[in-house]
């Protein structure tokens, strides 16, 4: 018997569910503008946004110019947001603020377009063109709502593009001490710190920038290691002063009893 009725619910979701689509395609293939409209709010307020986001994008052209258009265009552009369309959501959403500029929705909106190309951001290691586009409406939208409810996200969303740029710009820099190309590690490293100074990367980088120094004083020829290994002394006290319980400290120490007692021999060296 519970065999019996949980075959004939089954059978009665599948058949609920085909008259469902069935209707549904009825509509989106019929003329009824009215009954789109209607369908389209009911299905965006169930949360079924691509459903809702195809009978939308079919009346927005018949109500342009009406009082609906406005509440419409809105749902439109947010359905494509919530479906991770981002690039057609900000598009969308802009197409909504110089249309209606006065509108009570204009700071959600506004954001929204922000934030669709927050989402458009790749991964540090690709180009990242689009996370400067979104930095920069980000911007805009704090600079014109300030005090907005939504201007702490916004900071907090600018931060992370910040770090992931902070990030890409670090990574390079290190990738030359792997590839064994030390001055231009130093030279990478150096432009980091100076072009983000409130990094949390900076610590690492200035001990890459040790290390690279330290790889070039060590290999050094006579004429040039004194020199060199006092650079390296120069770039330990300036680690230790910003950071004195680096990570990185063991190591470090190591390195430089090794510099030591280069410069002890190099003075005994040249001691008459």
């Amino acid at each position: 018997m519970k065999f019996k009725t949980t075959s004939f619910l089954f059978f009665l979701s599948v058949v609920v569910f085909f008259t469902s689509c069935s209707d549904y395609q009825k509509l989106l293939n019929g003329d009824d503008i009215t009954a789109k409209y209607k369908e389209a709010e009911v299905y965006y307020n169930n949360g079924e946004y691509r459903k809702a986001n195809r009978l939308f994008e079919q009346i927005v052209p018949k109500y342009r110019g009406k009082p609906q258009a406005q509440r419409i265009i809105f749902f439109f552009a947010d359905s494509y947001f919530q479906t991770k369309s981002y690039s057609l959501a900000a598009y969308q959403y802009e197409n909504f603020v110089k249309s209606y500029p006065k509108s009570e929705r204009i700071q959600e909106a506004s954001f929204k377009a922000a934030k669709s190309y927050y989402f458009q951001s790749p991964t540090y290691s690709l180009d990242q063109e689009d996370t400067y586009n979104a930095i920069e409406k980000l911007q805009v939208f704090l600079n014109l709502y300030p005090n907005s409810e939504y201007a702490s996200e916004a900071n907090q969303m600018i931060a992370e593009l910040q770090e992931k740029l902070e990030k890409k710009s670090f990574e390079i820099a290190k990738q030359y001490f792997t590839i064994r190309d030390y001055k231009a590690a130093i030279k990478a490293n150096d432009n980091f710190v100076a072009g983000f100074p409130g990094t949390k990367f900076r610590e690492e980088s200035l001990y890459i920038k040790f290390l690279s120094l330290y790889e070039i004083a060590i290999n050094s020829v006579l004429s040039k290691k004194e020199e060199r290994l006092n650079q390296l002394q120069q770039q330990y006290d300036i680690i230790l002063r910003y950071y004195p319980e680096t990570l990185f400290l063991e190591d470090l120490d190591q390195k430089m009893n090794r510099v030591n007692l280069e410069l002890k021999q190099i003075n005994t060296t040249v001691t008459p």
